[in-house]
């Protein structure tokens, strides 16, 4: 269990603050809540400068393959209860465990399921709405079935994705390692060579001996100053003004940007379709949709769309006014509304931008993965020319 810092005021008015273990912000002050105490807040133990927190993300596979074995469960007639029990016995990850057991507690104090996950605060949101509409209607082994193939799928797509990155990540690792060598340690010994023999060099030599000197004398500073650049920007990249940037920036690149925003457009289509086939309403299901988009700029035009929709007018119509989504998928989200098909649509919207992602993904690699080849030879053929034109010229003399 992680370690907060709580502070507490009893009835009496006295202030209290001490180290307290638990699973989450949310349970640690239901807790003392719960027993009559005023909590002023609780803060986790050893944050980093500036407040960011240390937090363990929920593996995502674990916790489907949990939701996998939950649903088979259910579906038996085991009481939930029971089911916990059983899984709580058999899962070997500890902190998906330690989250099972809080939630086992508060299901036996009589809270519902949805809410006892909500409290554990790194849930997603996905799938405590989920739960909760299908405690609402009485069909939650549905609502997770819908959850778990919803899952299956994301993951899927993820790691296609993934895959496609592996080759021309390892190209461009490989070139950089191989540009430090050759700038660090080969180019500087070449010139001790050339001051030995004390002979006349072209000038292509001279620029590439003096750009190995420098970089050998300030390499460590280089270094230093890209850990410091990254670390900026990527504290930079959590506020709201660099957030909205750097997505701004992103999605108006010319091809990955395109890419970008569809892989966003079918993360919130499917998942508001997993949604509305649990039976939540539009407005609820398209704020938790929205709120998991990583996109800021998605996020926000789902939103406003939110606002449109709750005033009374369609989802295509809202979602056309914020000029983000494809025309193409706003033209099928309004058949799908004006058809009463709307969740069947929304996958659709899915199924036909993963696969144009999966397209465009492999195009740009089948385009970027020469090209890289291509400036690596150039490039370390330049610098060995340079470098044994003067043996050459040495050898004929």
């Amino acid at each position: 269990m992680a370690e907060f810092v709580v502070k507490i005021a009893d009835e009496r008015g006295n202030v209290h603050q001490h180290v307290e273990q638990g699973i989450s912000e949310a349970e640690i002050r239901d807790r003392f809540s719960q027993q009559g105490y005023h909590v002023y807040w609780v803060k986790t133990q050893g944050l980093m400068a500036g407040g960011i927190r240390r937090k363990r993300k929920l593996k995502q596979t674990t916790f489907l393959v949990f939701n996998q074995q939950f649903l088979t469960l259910i579906r038996a007639g085991l009481p939930i209860l029971n089911s916990l029990e059983l899984l709580i016995k058999r899962q070997k990850d500890a902190q998906l465990r330690q989250i099972l057991e809080n939630v086992r507690d508060r299901v036996k104090g009589g809270e519902l399921l949805s809410d006892a996950f909500a409290a554990q605060g790194m849930i997603p949101k996905i799938y405590t709405t989920t739960l909760m509409a299908g405690e609402k209607s009485g069909n939650i082994d549905e609502v997770l079935t819908r959850y778990v193939n919803f899952q299956r799928m994301a993951l899927t797509f993820r790691k296609k994705l993934f895959v496609s990155l592996i080759y021309p990540t390892l190209l461009v690792s490989v070139v950089l390692i191989m540009v430090t060598f050759l700038f660090t340690y080969v180019v500087p010994k070449f010139a001790e060579l050339f001051n030995s023999l004390d002979a006349k060099l072209p000038a292509i030599t001279v620029f590439m001996l003096g750009v190995g000197e420098n970089a050998q004398k300030y390499a460590p500073f280089v270094l230093v100053g890209l850990v410091v650049g990254i670390f900026i920007l990527w504290r930079w990249k959590d506020t709201d003004r660099g957030g909205d940037q750097l997505d701004r920036m992103i999605l108006s690149l010319p091809l990955l940007g395109e890419i970008r925003l569809k892989h966003q457009v079918a993360s919130f289509s499917r998942m508001l379709s997993t949604l509305l086939q649990g039976g939540l309403p539009l407005v609820p299901a398209m704020e938790t949709a929205g709120s998991s988009m990583t996109s800021r700029r998605i996020l926000k035009g789902v939103s406003r769309a939110g606002i449109r929709v709750r005033e009374g007018q369609g989802l295509a119509g809202s979602l056309e006014e914020q000029k983000i989504f494809p025309e193409l998928a706003v033209e099928m989200i309004e058949v799908g509304e004006s058809t009463g098909a709307l969740p069947a649509m929304l996958n659709s919207v899915a199924e036909f931008y993963e696969e144009d992602v999966q397209t465009a993904l492999g195009a740009a690699m089948a385009l970027i993965e020469p090209l890289i080849l291509i400036v690596m030879a150039i490039f370390v053929g330049g610098v060995l020319i340079s470098l044994y034109l003067p043996i050459f010229t040495l050898g004929v003399h």
